[in-house]
């Protein structure tokens, strides 16, 4: 009889990956409790549906890059599905708990996707860019053609205030309904995470970055695409059932073009390129679109400079910065770039100011002309005909940009010094391991 070995391997849990997805957990569970206004908790639901939607956008651009301009038709299919289901609920036609409704909406999304995306993704690159943006032009059309579903310009309404309570759970108060969507948004983000761990995740990843590869090695990268890209739809379509729920009306912007553009751009800022990018794009979308649009007529101004700016210097996103300094704080070098960080913060700052007061002035004279030349800017009162006020906030933005130029030099041979310690410590312990 041969001798023989057992081998045990044991794979140790990832501690780090817990502690992350605890917090995650956490943070939704303790956000309301922290901010209690209703105003608060109306902005925190609606960044777990944006962290849903733009995720699932992700599944697209970033793991599969797939560039789409009509992703909002699944997520507003599934809106105006839920929208319906629910009014059927209220009627007594049906009987599925309010909790479930998004379900509902995912399922919508994904036979709708079955459908368009089998044609969809036969192209790739430009030409499945294009014919998602003539879908998405389609559906919205159709939105205003056929008013007897998507309701026409007036949209179609509910109350989710309907069916059993139970433990006196209505999901009237919005605290509840966000607890609710605190629970999809962990759940659907846990999914989607784990869709990029497995066979399929992978594959799609080696579909963006080489196709040709893939299909010699004998996958057909079309199917790869609509797998995908019926997966995508079924989360979207939860986000759009929870924005149903949320809001209790569906209107036909809920697919037009408009609400895609905001998908792209916004998970774009984040980051493509990381998982917790298009979250961070999420939270910055529902700020952008609540509070910023409250201070300023001309945010969607301030909202394109900002991404011409992040494409210009930070084509990876928010969520690449992070990990780059991250990458400088594990050799501990970050603490020589915070002098510099500060310096390009405030040039950046007084620039920003000096724009901006131009800005206002200008669309105060194009859009409140009538009610004088006078604007209140950050406590100040500008005079929007006064050649002072615009000669001394030309000057502020030339300073600021000087000095910001000045600056950024400096971080950048600064950055580059750091790089190449960093890249000489990597080959040092190369060397010793």
């Amino acid at each position: 009889m041969s001798n023989t070995t057992s081998f045990y391997e044991f794979k140790p849990y990832n501690v780090g990956r817990w502690v992350i997805w605890s917090l995650f957990a956490i943070v939704l569970i303790v956000a309301p409790l922290v901010f209690k206004s209703s105003l608060s908790h109306t902005m925190l639901s609606q960044m777990g549906i944006a962290i849903i939607v733009c995720l699932s956008y992700n599944m697209l651009l970033g793991q599969g890059g797939m560039l789409s301009f009509g992703h909002a038709v699944y997520s507003g299919m599934g809106s105006f599905l839920t929208i319906h289901t629910l009014n059927q609920a209220t009627s007594g036609n049906l009987h599925i708990p309010v909790s479930l409704m998004p379900i509902v909406g995912g399922v919508a999304s994904l036979l709708f996707a079955l459908v368009f995306g089998w044609v969809t993704t036969k192209k790739a690159a430009t030409p499945f860019a294009m014919i998602t943006m003539g879908i998405g032009e389609l559906v919205w059309a159709m939105s205003l053609m056929f008013p007897e579903f998507f309701g026409g310009e007036g949209g179609i309404s509910g109350n989710r205030v309907t069916g059993g309570k139970p433990l006196g759970i209505t999901f009237g108060p919005q605290i509840q309904l966000y607890y609710l969507i605190a629970i999809y948004t962990f759940i659907c983000t846990v999914m989607m995470f784990a869709f990029t761990r497995t066979p399929l995740g992978r594959m799609l990843n080696a579909v963006r970055d080489n196709p040709e590869r893939v299909e010699f090695v004998g996958y057909d990268t079309q199917k790869v695409r609509f797998i995908a890209f019926v997966i995508a739809a079924f989360f979207a379509g939860i986000s759009g059932g929870l924005a149903a729920l949320n809001f209790e009306i569906v209107t036909s912007e809920v697919v037009s073009a408009y609400r895609s553009g905001a998908y792209l751009l916004f998970t774009f800022l984040g980051g493509a390129t990381f998982f917790f990018g298009p979250i961070i794009g999420a939270v910055l979308m529902v700020l952008a679109f609540v509070l910023l649009s409250e201070f300023t007529k001309a945010w969607l101004l301030y909202l394109g400079l900002v991404f011409l700016f992040m494409v210009m210097y930070a084509p990876g996103g928010v969520a690449s910065l992070v990990m780059m300094n991250l990458r400088v704080a594990s050799f501990g070098r970050l603490k020589p770039l915070w002098p510099s960080y500060l310096g390009m913060t405030l040039t950046a700052v007084l620039a920003l100011l000096g724009a901006a007061a131009m800005i206002e002035m200008i669309y105060h004279l194009q859009l409140n002309a009538a009610l004088g030349s006078e604007l209140k800017f950050l406590g100040m009162t500008l005079d929007a005909k006064g050649m002072s006020d615009w000669m001394g906030a030309g000057a502020v933005f030339a300073v600021g940009i000087a000095l910001f130029e000045i600056v950024r030099r400096r971080f950048a041979q600064q950055w580059g010094d750091i790089q190449e310690y960093i890249e000489k410590e990597i080959k040092r312990r190369e060397a010793l391991a």
